[in-house]
């Protein structure tokens, strides 16, 4: 109520108001702490940035500064091609008589710079620059390692490049045997028997855990060796490397070349016992090459994969090619590799029944691993996934017979392999690897998978003869369509054939018509699998006869 003394209303209140005020406040903020502490307190995020862990962090970083330089750069010129436009409109306010044909010059420099960052922000395709890369590491080495799968080392070679070595000049080759724990130790006698005829071979085993100079890692009193940790062939490289450089009496470099996760990374580590280049179980980390001094006189230069040429077979592109997966639908990946490996080694080994066919086993693995879409139904396009990634990674145990009669290739004959082997001691090599296979640990006969090898693997070294890419996702889309149609037309033929079989067969036979067939790539069978399915010679029950 308004006083007639004063001009405005008094603001006081009753303590028993005020009060009461204060204490609904005080009720409010410790309802709101009660909620703050059951949910936690949580910080502000911050951008933690780059990893010193994560792989190319100093390329990542270049690449974050050369943004930064092209954002300045860019601003700058807008803010100087500004300035100019004003001047131009400055001088046209002043001077009325002048043409606005001198305002236009300024638009295209403009639209010029535009362009000329758009060019350069166009960078080329990986595949180029791996063809550009292969070909430095060749003509700046002296000694070129090429490291093979004892898995599979036949198709690990490249004739392309062992050829393109050999006509560089006066420069050596060595086979390096990596993986030799994966295979059985009569295997691996074999294949270096079958090896050393051609060129001087090494058996090695890379370790998988170097100390990393960045890392801190603890230190754990009385801890047990991992296997992995352990490395073997490398004083047998050591010495072979050394005695060459001694008797050239030059300092030398050693290029390190291979097909994807091969162990290219791995060999150059754990010759120099720290984890300098990055290694890992996803294929084509190494994207450029890198100089690692291993001493005063050896050098070693790590290189990119070499990319495996599409005229090959489905086999050898799902596990030589880190983009097969993409290419090449996970399915028939799975089904190319299954085709060429024995199917009862396979059933023992991943524990599943007898299969007919690719998408049969993969259907049972799917199961087998609980690998289910929604609804409950296998999944098996992951499960297709999971065994290439175990087929091209370091975990699976598998080999391919060496081939029982020696040809040596077209692109090598006994002057150009007198030449590979001359100015190493080979008889000490022998004593090496004899004592590196005695030492490997490898899986018995019963283990592992048989598996047949397709040969030589052709590779492509020139950058003409690089593929083009898969096609863009309009015309992807648009074949999508052209399937569908093809198969909905398809469909309804073969409908219109269960319609008129359908006027001769029982109610109770109805049920059970054939699907249509499909074809797999790599299946031992044309049939499909399809689960739950009642075959055509079962018994059906006829409920017009009574039984007693």
């Amino acid at each position: 109520m308004k006083r007639p003394k004063l001009k405005k209303a008094s603001k006081r209140m009753t303590c028993h108001k005020r009060y009461k005020i204060q204490k609904k406040i005080r009720e409010h903020h410790r309802k709101l702490r009660k909620e703050a502490k059951k949910r936690g307190h949580k910080k502000p995020k911050k951008d933690p940035g780059v990893p010193n862990s994560a792989p190319f962090k100093e390329a990542l970083l270049r690449e974050a500064e050369l943004r930064k330089q092209r954002l300045e750069e860019l601003k700058q010129q807008q803010k100087l091609n500004r300035q100019k436009e004003q001047e131009k409109k400055r001088k046209v306010e002043a001077n009325p008589d002048v043409k606005p044909s001198d305002v236009e010059p300024v638009k295209e420099e403009s639209e010029q710079c535009k362009t000329n960052n758009r060019t350069k922000s166009v960078k080329q395709s990986p595949k180029k620059l791996y063809c550009q890369e292969l070909k430095k590491v060749i003509e700046a080495s002296d000694v070129v390692l090429e490291v093979l799968d004892a898995r599979d080392p036949l198709g690990c070679r490249c004739p392309q490049v062992e050829e393109a070595i050999v006509q560089s000049g006066q420069k050596k080759l060595i086979l390096v045997l990596n993986k030799s724990d994966l295979v059985p130790r009569e295997n691996l006698e074999s294949w270096l028997n079958y090896l050393k005829k051609e060129l001087p071979t090494v058996v090695f085993r890379a370790s998988t855990h170097q100390k990393d100079k960045r890392s801190k890692t603890k230190v754990m009193k009385k801890a047990a060796p991992f296997k992995s940790k352990v490395c073997f062939g490398k004083e047998g490289l050591w010495k072979l490397l050394g005695g060459f450089q001694e008797t050239s009496g030059k300092s030398i470099q050693v290029g390190v070349i291979g097909f994807p996760n091969v162990g290219k990374s791995s060999i150059i580590n754990s010759l120099k016992q720290e984890r300098i280049c990055t290694v890992g179980v996803s294929m084509g980390l190494t994207r450029s090459m890198q100089v690692v001094p291993l001493d005063k006189q050896i050098t070693v230069i790590d290189s990119p994969c070499l990319i495996v040429s599409p005229l090959n077979s489905s086999a050898a592109l799902a596990l030589r090619s880190p983009a097969s997966i993409e290419a090449v639908r996970p399915v028939e990946a799975a089904s190319a590799i299954l085709s060429q490996a024995d199917t009862r080694q396979v059933v023992l080994k991943y524990n599943v029944p007898d299969y007919k066919n690719s998408l049969e086993f993969l259907t049972m693995l799917a199961q087998r691993r609980g690998l289910h879409q929604k609804g409950g139904s296998p999944n098996v396009e992951r499960a297709a996934k999971l065994l290439w990634s175990e087929w091209t990674g370091a975990s699976l145990g598998y080999y391919c017979h060496a081939p029982t009669s020696w040809t040596p290739p077209p692109h090598l004959n006994e002057s150009i392999m007198a030449d590979m082997k001359w100015g190493f001691n080979l008889e000490e090599l022998e004593k090496n690897n004899a004592h590196s296979i005695q030492a490997i640990r490898g899986p018995r006969l019963a283990n592992s998978i048989l598996f047949q090898s397709l040969g030589l693997t052709n590779g492509v070294t020139e950058e003409k003869d690089i593929p083009k890419g898969l096609p863009k996702p309009k015309q992807k889309k648009q074949e999508e369509k052209e399937e569908d149609e093809d198969m909905n037309s398809d469909q309804e033929s073969v409908d219109a054939e269960v319609d008129e079989r359908a006027s001769n067969t029982s109610p109770a036979e109805e049920t059970w018509v054939a699907q249509p067939e499909e074809s797999v790539p790599g299946n031992q069978s044309g049939r499909s699998f399809i689960l739950d399915k009642v075959t055509e010679e079962d018994d059906v029950y006829d409920f017009s006869t009574d039984y007693v």
